[in-house]
């Protein structure tokens, strides 16, 4: 496949708001050993992207220093080592970083097939929110069949990401969203319940159904210890995110009373085989119902490259529902 030296990408001009991204014009990268190296068509707009953009969130050392943690498009090249994937391969991945862009590199295992039948947008939609969703609600939080499981911002691209597969395993899902049409959203996509954090009390109603087994919580500060207070005996809570702030006060005692745990993770300090390792796991256990269209991820719009910045603005004015993603080729 013939490629060009150089390429459009958005960087991060300097730390600050959606208007930092700037277009440039950067080397093509060369995949090394165990890379492959990827023609974009689409890439994903996430969270982490914006905390890195306001310098909250810095990349790995070797990774690249532009924004996007998944992508989708053709492999254009192999690195010495790959034999699973050959140029022309159709890809979704997890990235270490530059996403933004119309090449990137990645490791060769952190690449699945792009779903049979599915378009290139969704498939630049998948593998952040499924790799978190999957590696710490199931495998940290250890979610099980006829558990109840709450995840808070239902709407949001893990939200729904997450109730879907928390459905698709026979858990019953509960969760919270801002607005009538988030909970209306949430209900569609196999929520027992969703409620309007703006107006009721989550704990109140999640203690009225026995309490949560597992809750998936991105928010933080003073929802640390009511998420505790929501927990059934036994229950996880599994953090991820803190838009709320990282720090609350907590009083342990409840939870040894009920052998509660409190856990989480993130995504992308994790080493290269612990990646490679969860890919595996959604190929076998997620990938086939994605095939099959009985999950799919929600996509709320689509932005232009060269408009990252608009992206960013919808995301953090939290009124989308689902993914974001830029079309690049």
């Amino acid at each position: 496949m013939t490629r060009p030296s150089t390429m459009t990408a958005v960087e991060i001009s300097t730390h600050g708001g959606p208007e930092v991204l700037k277009p440039v014009s950067v080397p093509v990268p060369i995949p090394k050993a165990g890379e492959i190296l990827i023609k974009v068509d689409y890439a994903g707009v996430n969270r982490p992207d914006a905390l890195q953009r306001a310098g909250l969130y810095n990349p790995p050392p070797d990774a690249s220093p532009l924004p996007g943690l998944e992508a989708a498009g053709t492999v254009a090249a192999v690195g010495a080592g790959v034999s699973r994937w050959a140029e022309g391969d159709a890809v979704t991945a997890l990235l270490p970083g530059g996403g933004y862009a119309e090449y990137v590199t990645t490791f060769a295992d952190h690449a699945l097939p792009v779903p049979d039948g599915m378009p290139m947008d969704r498939a630049a939609a998948l593998c952040e929110t499924f790799f978190t969703v999957w590696s710490n609600v199931f495998r940290r939080g250890g979610l099980r069949a006829g558990e109840r499981f709450l995840v808070h911002g239902g709407s949001s691209g893990i939200g729904t990401t997450a109730i879907q597969l928390a459905a698709l395993r026979g858990a019953r899902v509960f969760t919270t969203a801002g607005s009538e049409d988030k909970c209306t959203a949430c209900l569609a996509l196999g929520a027992e319940a969703a409620w309007n954090y703006r107006e009721v009390d989550f704990v109140d109603l999640m203690q009225a159904q026995g309490g949560a087994d597992v809750i998936l919580d991105m928010v933080g500060g003073d929802y640390i210890p009511r998420n505790l207070k929501a927990l059934a005996e036994d229950g996880r809570l599994v953090q991820i995110a803190f838009l709320q702030g990282p720090k609350a006060e907590v009083n342990f005692a409840p939870l040894m009373m009920k052998r509660q745990t409190i856990t989480g993770s993130t995504l992308r300090p994790q080493s290269v085989a612990a990646k490679a390792a969860i890919a595996r796991d959604l190929e076998t256990e997620i990938w086939p119902h994605l095939a099959s269209g009985r999950i799919a991820p929600v996509m709320d719009s689509e932005f232009a490259l060269a408009d990252a910045a608009k992206a960013h603005t919808r995301m953090e004015s939290s009124t989308h529902i689902g993914k974001i993603v830029l079309k690049v080729a």
